[in-house]
């Protein structure tokens, strides 16, 4: 999956090790958290319209795709080749819609809240992963604000009881994520965030597309829904990706996976701005929390030495 020089090289060299290269990394990644953060509102939408999971699955991935190969053609860059290129359609393939289709099928087994906490594991995972195959040295202040927000995700979203079912499938998807965003600091190295990002949605749109096929496709009923897809593409897809891997590249895999726990917070302000939602006390809270542990992982980024 990663180049034999690539797999020990220490945290420090995602980039170059700059406070400006950090800066800029941390609020990619922030950038990134909120576009995501986004899906929950316009996957609403899209439901609402007639469309079912698979098929909102292919018009993400594919007019993604679409609008990233135009980008391509603009900056004049070539499309990856060789090892890197079969990396990252198994990004797409297998990592992207793998991860999509287990969330997904795990909200019909569980609560929508348990599915979404247990698949906020991957920071934990990343962790883990990070210190095994790139030696990267995890700090107390990293471990405090790991757990900070994982408690606050927890308070956040308000987890439920689901069947046994339900909670592998979300916990296989925060693995899933794992593994998608380790790989993804090795590609990176190779190539820039458009290409990986083109190649990526291209791969994720054939195999979400295929999927559709096999079920038969359920496309918008409305030009409500031609929005929603449109607004799931744009900002809740190709921008936040991007920056995703842009950001991945500049503060590695760990502090990435711990800045994406934003997500949930914007998820929630969203839903109570836009769909009258009710925030509780204990939303609030956790809410607070996973702020609070972004503020302490970008404290303690911005004030390691160069």
């Amino acid at each position: 999956m990663l180049r034999h020089t690539d797999r020990f090289r220490p945290a420090t060299t995602y980039a170059t090790n700059t406070v400006v290269t950090r800066t800029i990394g941390i609020g990619l990644i922030i950038f990134s958290a909120a576009g995501f953060g986004t899906l929950a509102i316009f996957g609403r939408y899209a439901y609402a319209a007639g469309m079912d999971a698979l098929t909102i699955l292919f018009l993400r991935f594919s007019l993604a795709a679409l609008a990233l190969v135009f980008l391509l053609l603009l900056r004049r860059e070539p499309l990856p080749r060789g090892w890197t290129l079969m990396q990252l359609v198994g990004m797409g393939a297998l990592g992207y819609v793998g991860q999509a289709f287990s969330y997904l099928t795990a909200l019909n087994y569980a609560s929508s809240g348990l599915v979404a906490l247990l698949l906020y594991l991957y920071p934990v995972f990343v962790t883990i992963l990070a210190v095994v195959v790139f030696r990267e040295r995890v700090t107390r202040l990293k471990v405090v604000a790991l757990l900070l927000a994982l408690v606050g995700t927890g308070l956040t979203i308000g987890p439920a009881g689901g069947q046994a079912l339900g909670i592998i499938l979300a916990i296989s998807a925060a693995i899933i994520y794992s593994v998608y965003i380790m790989v993804g600091v090795g590609v990176m190295k190779q190539v820039s965030a458009v290409q990986s990002s083109t190649v990526i949605f291209a791969a994720a749109g054939a195999m979400a597309g295929l999927l559709m096929w096999t079920r038969g496709a359920h496309w918008p009923a409305t030009t409500a829904g031609w929005s929603a897809i449109g607004a799931i593409v744009v900002v809740a897809t190709v921008l936040p990706v991007v920056a995703f891997l842009a950001g991945l590249y500049r503060i590695g895999p760990t502090n990435a996976a711990m800045l994406s726990t934003l997500e949930p917070v914007v998820t929630v302000l969203l839903a109570a701005w836009l769909q009258a939602e009710i925030l509780q006390p204990i939303t609030m809270l956790g809410g607070g929390l996973i702020l609070g542990a972004v503020l302490i992982l970008t404290q303690s980024e911005l004030r390691r030495r160069e």
